[in-house]
């Protein structure tokens, strides 16, 4: 065997065990059923959501750090909690190299179609969330669906006697707000898609009296899948996405990252803007992708977070 041949199957080797690493560390951060923290293997760190800080963050990171102690995975804790399993120690050219990026991630033209503030992203409002006011008795129900952060801020409003029924929610996005407002977490999908959430959570709902909250547009077919299996479930329109008609017309420059979270917002942007063949769409999910015009074959997000939109848009060179 010469020397290149000989290099290179180390560099194999090398690059075998690292994937077989970060899948061993998948399946350990899949066991834990996480809310707050989110694993990104390109960096090898758990990304806590710093847009929470409760009792309930808390307990997940003392629940993390003392299984990776008691299994003897290695890992070093930033400043603001996230969990990294590479080493933290950097010299300065590392360091240069972290600001150089940051520089760059800060002048990319990365825009988010909501009010919602991520680093690097600027946001442009196409839409606003209206509540549609009734009265619900929820005494009569078993178990609630939640398959949007709306719908809870919504029937908070309305009725708090939600927080007592047990909810099933579809994304660890939505499980934070039930926890930040107290209620009762049954459920959250690992699939994060409305029509696999609907097949994951139907042996659980069997035998019981369910209420669907939602939105006054749906894209998935959770209630339809549900009857078919027999589960006794009601849905109750709480609000309406409407086009914000106050919003500013500016100037998107080209080679910009637009990130689309969910059907209307590709509806809105077309009644504002015009698209130009540099940009680059991100969709939050695969649901939402299907809905974009032909000539638009968008980039879709690692997971159902504006944060991992942002993420896919720094991605790009």
């Amino acid at each position: 065997m010469n020397i290149q041949t000989k290099s290179t199957n180390i560099l194999y080797a090398m690059l075998l065990f690292k994937k077989e690493k970060i899948m061993l560390i998948n399946e350990f951060i899949d066991s834990l059923n996480l809310i707050y923290y989110e694993y990104d293997s390109k960096k090898n760190i758990l990304i806590n959501d710093t847009n929470y800080s409760n009792r309930f963050s808390e307990m997940e990171f003392f629940k993390i750090t003392y299984h990776l102690s008691k299994n003897h995975i290695p890992f070093d804790v930033s400043k603001n909690k996230s969990i990294s399993f590479s080493k933290q120690h950097f010299n300065l050219k590392e360091y240069l190299s972290i600001l150089i990026q940051n520089v760059k991630n800060k002048n990319k033209n990365i825009f988010l179609l909501n009010d919602k503030k991520v680093k690097w992203a600027k946001n442009i409002p196409l839409f606003k969330i209206v509540p549609i006011e009734k009265k619900i008795n929820l005494t009569q129900y078993d178990a609630i669906i939640l398959t949007s952060k709306n719908a809870i801020e919504t029937i908070d409003a309305m009725n708090k006697d939600w927080k007592k029924i047990p909810s099933y929610v579809i994304s660890q996005q939505t499980a934070k707000l039930v926890k930040e407002f107290n209620g009762t977490l049954a459920f959250v999908s690992k699939t994060k898609h409305g029509d696999t959430f609907a097949h994951e959570i139907t042996n659980a709902l069997k035998g019981k009296k369910v209420l669907y909250l939602r939105g006054k547009e749906v894209v998935s077919n959770l209630m339809s899948i549900l009857e078919r299996n027999n589960i006794d479930c009601e849905d109750e329109i709480i609000y309406e996405n409407r086009f914000n008609e106050l919003v500013e017309k500016i100037k998107i420059p080209k080679k910009s990252k637009i990130i689309f979270t969910s059907p209307s917002t590709i509806k809105y942007f077309f009644k504002v803007f015009s698209w130009d063949d540099s940009y680059t769409a991100i969709s939050i999910g695969k649901t939402t992708a299907q809905y974009f015009p032909k000539n638009i074959k968008p980039l879709i997000a690692d997971n159902t977070s504006f944060q991992s939109c942002v993420d896919k848009a720094l991605e790009i060179k």
